[in-house]
């Protein structure tokens, strides 16, 4: 039998590929030309004798051959990175260690600072991805180092790559805008939401995750989801296309609140907002320390890990937030 010699990059290819099943889009995961993703696909497929994936002008699937290496090549990766992690690490205070904290304002950026104060020979720095969606991508490629949001959101072949720290269930509010019927309200009872048309990322490429919980929550109560629309970047659009198309805006409690509008917590019940620090299996460095310490020190100062009675929040959030890794 000939020896098989399988490059580790060959099946990050065929993972990205797998986990995609596009190549165009694994190819711009992978920061690589879609030429290249082909070319190391029929590699890996040579190397090992056997057809890995089904090729249409419309999809691609995964072969059973394909199915059949998935598990392995997922092993093989993780132990690789487990294996660097572990000998190239940063020793204590060596190497930027990059923070996703989604965007300005969140409690996010509390962690990051407290993580700063107990470990200050560590350079933490942060990053602004926007939805844990785009940012698991970053962290499973090495190109980021943690991130916070909806663990349960990911695609399970990602969470098997990742470990998560419950940090908070966090109740989520609407913002309004100022003339708004329902802005006269201090908080929102959820029925007050039917018939409304809410915005909560739908199209948004980078927080499906959002998009998801919110569909679970708003399921036989009457309310729709906004369709797709350009992202508005900056208080000025935000302003422009709340005045324009006047749909209520599902966040969380500890948003900043943008100009024109405010900012009502949603009640009876109150739903949460399940957020875990994120971060890559395997990834060793003093900083991760920091950020797990200071996270469950805000947590048990808060009680940001104390569900409310009339809480709700799907089940498989419910059971992820209960564990930790």
């Amino acid at each position: 039998m000939t020896p098989v010699n399988v490059e580790p990059r060959l099946l990050r290819a065929f993972l990205a590929v797998a986990d995609e099943l596009h190549f165009t889009r694994a190819a711009a995961r992978l920061y690589v030309a879609q030429q290249a993703l082909s070319r190391d696909i029929r590699r890996l497929e040579r190397e090992l004798g056997a057809e890995l994936f089904g090729r249409t002008t419309r999809q691609v699937t995964l072969t059973a051959e394909g199915v059949r290496l998935l598990p392995y090549a997922r092993r093989a990766i993780e132990a690789q990175d487990e294996l660097l992690a572990a000998f190239t690490g940063p020793a204590p205070g060596a190497g930027p260690l990059l923070v996703d904290v989604n965007s300005p304002g969140l409690i996010h950026d509390r962690v990051l600072a407290r993580a700063r104060e107990l470990a200050p020979e560590c350079e933490l720095m942060a990053r602004y991805e926007s939805g844990l969606t785009g940012a698991a991508a970053e962290l499973v490629a090495g190109r980021l180092d943690a991130s916070f949001g909806r663990f349960a959101g990911l695609d399970p072949a990602v969470r098997e790559r990742l470990d998560q720290q419950p940090l908070r269930y966090e109740p989520m509010a609407v913002i309004l805008p100022e003339d708004h019927p329902l802005a006269a309200l201090d908080a929102v009872p959820l029925e007050r939401l039917a018939g409304e048309t809410v915005y909560a990322g739908d199209g948004n490429p980078r927080t499906p995750e959002w998009t998801d919980l919110a569909r679970q929550l708003f399921a036989g109560r009457g309310i729709a989801i906004s369709p797709p629309a350009p992202l508005a970047v900056g208080e000025e659009e935000f302003r422009r296309i709340m005045a324009k198309y006047r749909n209520p805006v599902l966040t969380g409690v500890d948003f900043p609140v943008m100009p024109g509008g405010v900012l009502r917590p949603l009640v009876d019940p109150v739903p949460l907002s399940p957020v875990s620090l994120v971060w890559r299996k395997g990834r060793k460095h003093p900083g991760i320390e920091a950020l797990r310490a200071a996270a469950d020190e805000l947590a048990a100062k808060n009680g940001w890990l104390r569900r409310p009675e009339n809480g709700w929040i799907p089940a498989i959030d419910a059971l992820i937030m209960m564990s930790r890794n």
